[in-house]
């Protein structure tokens, strides 16, 4: 006789029954688990929440002031209603978790967003063997396979290099909350001041307080009018992009650092002067990779280019399906049409 599912699909999220419990509901719920602090995973307006203790400051910046937020270490087990439940580092950014769940010898995996990639802002993906695993693929197509980061971080630095000696002030868009402070992580602060938007500013100062090292910034909007920007590196989310806040910062050269600026069309769309190819999902070897290494005999695949992730597995004689969610993985306004990705069969590195 078969076992009953651990995870299903309902209207609020991927719900527990036997638990009670969702997981990263995108409705108010009474007990949510939350993989980690990006919008699209952690919702406000339920009732309790549980999260890794490494994450907290990020998730309380994010949620309800008065949130009751219970936090546990990476690989403490809880019982909840009979349910074995613990948290494992996803690797995607400080406080992500893959979510285990065990009943009567039964163990699924739910992995949120991942990457497996070690660096020094969050801790580093750890590979939970289990029955069934719940992957997310974001980047889900062939043509989704990045270069080492030192590689990239390399790339950003010439180019804030030669923005500086040409007098420009460089301008990089990216996530307020994980690529931003990846970022801070890797370029060479040596090369001249790094200033930041308000939402990188909060983020970073959250991911400081819980102990991570960072390259030392200044708030924009702390600076006196009249300040002179060429030289410098300002690290702004994308939706600052054209807005009159960029208006002060004299003569720039913008860039975008994303996992979609491996694709021509995005980086064309975004009219940016560089593209740097920089995820915190894992690209198409890294999936498959975890996929199989998880040991898992059932895959169910949420958000991404699932469709195709699944056809793919099915293709290699993996036991797969769907599940239709309402996560966004790296920016859904720039993830390419899929005549764009399509167009893309080679490998290619960011614009040069």
């Amino acid at each position: 006789m078969s076992k009953p599912d651990l995870v299903k699909l309902t209207d609020a999220g991927l719900y527990c029954e036997q638990g009670d419990f969702y997981i990263d509901p995108w409705r108010p719920v009474g007990h949510a688990i939350i993989t980690h602090a990006h919008a699209d995973h952690a919702r406000p307006g339920n009732t309790k929440y549980l999260a890794a203790r490494s994450g907290e400051r990020l998730l309380r910046s994010r949620l309800e002031p008065t949130a009751s937020i219970q936090t546990v270490e990476y690989g403490e087990t809880l019982d909840i209603n009979g349910v074995r439940v613990s948290l494992h580092p996803a690797g995607h950014v400080l406080g992500s978790a893959q979510v285990r769940l065990e009943k009567d010898g039964e163990v699924w995996v739910i992995s949120g967003d991942y990457k497996t990639e070690d660096e020094m802002t969050c801790a580093s993906f750890e590979l939970v063997p289990c029955h069934t695993f719940i992957t997310e693929s974001t980047f889900g197509l062939p043509i989704f396979r990045w270069n080492g980061q030192a590689t990239v971080f390399d790339e950003i630095n010439r180019w804030w290099k030669a923005n500086q000696e040409a007098g420009k002030a460089s301008l990089l868009f990216g996530y307020a909350l994980g690529k931003a402070q990846r970022i801070l992580s890797g370029v060479d602060a040596g090369i001249g001041p790094i200033y930041t938007h308000g939402a990188v500013e909060k983020i970073t100062q959250a991911y400081r307080e819980s102990g991570i090292s960072l390259a030392n910034t200044t708030y924009v909007g702390a600076l006196a009018k009249g300040t002179k920007f060429g030289g410098s590196l300002i690290i702004a989310p994308p939706s600052a992009q054209a807005t009159p806040w960029t208006r002060v910062f004299g003569t720039v050269s913008t860039a975008f650092a994303s996992g979609w600026m491996r694709i021509r069309g995005t980086r064309r769309r975004k009219s940016v002067d560089r593209g740097f190819v920089l995820s915190d999902h894992a690209d198409w070897v890294e999936l498959n990779q975890v996929i199989k290494e998880t040991g898992a005999e059932r895959v169910i695949v949420t958000h991404g280019y699932s469709g195709e992730m699944v056809r793919w597995l099915k293709e290699i004689g993996v036991n797969a399906s769907s599940f239709s969610t309402e996560f966004e993985g790296e920016r859904d306004e720039l993830q390419p049409s899929q005549t764009e990705a399509d167009s893309e069969s080679e490998p290619e590195g960011a614009d040069q």
